[in-house]
């Protein structure tokens, strides 16, 4: 009896909207092959498309979230790996309108941690390890790593980690700000759920918007951001409808009342 194909991209789907991927090559590491960035790069594109998700969770099987890209692979990934972006799993994830909640479990290497940075927000497990090798093997960065890493963390620190291989382990990324919360490994996911439901209560519209106004945003100058966030509220008001607005107001009224009755604050 013949064994059949190990599938390489696992996706799970809750019935509140979240959907979880799943990097499964975990004897590799979940090293990453040309087949493996294609299947990745067509699973995101087709949970865009699909109105019941709202939240997408992206981790690894086993010890380790992503190695890196297979080098005996290499050839093959990196020669094709910007040509089509159909087939670009990074291309895929910066057009996603859905956050993405990247759970970072062990190792997450180079392309590995090109995939985490491309993640809305972070969650590392304490066995996290975060690690640049473009340097050591002579690869060129193509996925992003060499300019949002430098935002992220700072210019100086990311000279450190990549043209030094400094690794960054999990508390150290939660202190520079790379991850938003380092949790135990056991409590990963369900740390990755509770904030992937957190969002889903939220106005799904808005959460579409916002997520998109600090992407783009975040790729001007700050005055040419605030010039975008004005436009962008104002098309999103211009476009409200009435019952709309009525949700809004009788929402707003609520909270009001509620604060004077308790005093707390907003």
């Amino acid at each position: 009896m013949e064994s059949q194909p190990q599938q390489l991209i696992l996706v799970e789907k809750s019935s509140n909207g979240i959907a979880t991927i799943t990097l499964n090559r975990p004897k590799a590491l979940n090293a990453l092959t040309r087949e493996m960035m294609d299947q990745l790069a067509a699973v995101f594109r087709a949970l865009e498309e699909d109105a019941q998700v709202k939240v997408i969770i992206l981790t690894g099987a086993g010890q380790s979230f992503c190695a890196g890209v297979d080098l005996t692979a290499a050839s093959e990934v990196f020669k094709g790996n910007t040509k089509d972006p159909n087939d670009d799993p990074l291309v895929q994830m910066e057009k996603c309108s859905k956050p993405i909640i990247g759970a970072i479990n062990g190792f997450a290497v180079t392309a590995g941690f090109e995939l985490s940075l491309a993640c809305d927000i972070l969650i590392a497990d304490s066995k996290a390890k975060f690690v640049d090798t473009h340097c050591k093997f002579g690869i060129f960065p193509s996925w992003g790593l060499s300019q949002k890493l430098p935002r992220i963390i700072g210019v100086n620190r990311a000279r450190e980690v990549s043209l030094m291989l400094r690794p960054i382990e999990a508390e150290v990324a939660e202190r520079w700000g790379l991850v938003n919360r380092v949790v135990s490994p056991p409590d990963l996911l369900k740390a990755a759920i509770e904030i992937a439901e957190s969002i889903i209560k939220n106005h799904e519209g808005l959460v579409v918007e916002y997520k998109a106004v600090i992407r783009d945003g975040m790729k001007l100058s700050l005055a040419d951001g605030l010039r975008l966030e004005k436009e962008r509220a104002h098309h999103y008001y211009a476009n409200m409808k009435p019952e709309e607005f009525a949700a809004m107001q009788k929402f707003i009224a609520g909270r009001s009342a509620n604060t004077r009755r308790t005093g707390s604050k907003l």
